[in-house]
């Protein structure tokens, strides 16, 4: 017969993850979001609460996508991705940018990834020494700069291998940054004993769990 509690759990969609990560962040923090799924955590923080999405290209103050009918298109984010400007919100020379991060200025960095290790190592920029990738970019000072770093990713790749790993095996970008992984899967805080799960998708037994993780998991 085949496990229930496998059967029945739906994994988070990526507006899911965005809303689950978004949801953790506290008011008044400065934080910088990576390309790819953690730019849609700005969609979904309500403009009643202040939390200041910072951008190295220079700006500072981002809110949500913009309707299609509204796309500033000298507004941009990092990823060349059309963006808003909140109340109270600036614009600043690349170089006023990277002081901020290198300054120890931005609370919170979340960024994408290809592979999280339990020690907190991040690879999230190649997934090979012969990658088309040019070099490891603004990650790594984000990763480095920030105050934190929350890593926002799907738990397995396509073909079900974990990304959620003992050790990266890919070119890493930051060594023992990571604080916190958010997955389709679960909510996972890196510690000193390794991955604590802290909340999992509805439906999804801690077994299952394991079963998809290569790294050892906790219980919180």
């Amino acid at each position: 017969m085949p496990d229930t509690a496998v059967a029945e759990f739906k994994p988070l969609s990526r507006t899911e993850m965005a809303a689950r990560a978004a949801r953790d962040i506290p008011e008044g923090w400065y934080v910088n979001l990576g390309i790819g799924i953690p730019t849609m955590i700005a969609d979904h923080v309500p403009s009643e609460r202040e939390v200041i999405f910072h951008s190295e290209n220079g700006v500072l103050g981002m809110g949500p996508q913009p309707p299609k009918d509204q796309v500033d298109p000298w507004l941009i984010n990092a990823g060349k991705q059309y963006v808003t400007l909140r109340k109270g919100g600036s614009f600043v020379h690349h170089a006023d940018s990277f002081a901020m991060i290198r300054g120890g200025h931005i609370d919170l960095c979340v960024l994408g990834g290809f592979e999280v290790a339990e020690n907190g190592d991040l690879a999230n920029w190649a997934t090979s020494e012969n990658d088309t990738a040019p070099a490891v970019g603004g990650a790594m000072d984000l990763a480095a700069g920030a105050k934190r770093l929350w890593v926002l990713m799907e738990h397995t790749t396509k073909d079900g291998r974990s990304k959620v790993v003992h050790r990266c095996t890919y070119p890493l970008t930051a060594v023992g940054a990571v604080k916190r992984v958010y997955t389709n899967l679960a909510v996972l805080d890196v510690t000193e004993r390794g991955f604590v799960v802290r909340d999992m998708a509805p439906g999804l037994s801690f077994e299952a769990l394991q079963e998809r993780t290569d790294a050892k998991l906790l219980q919180g």
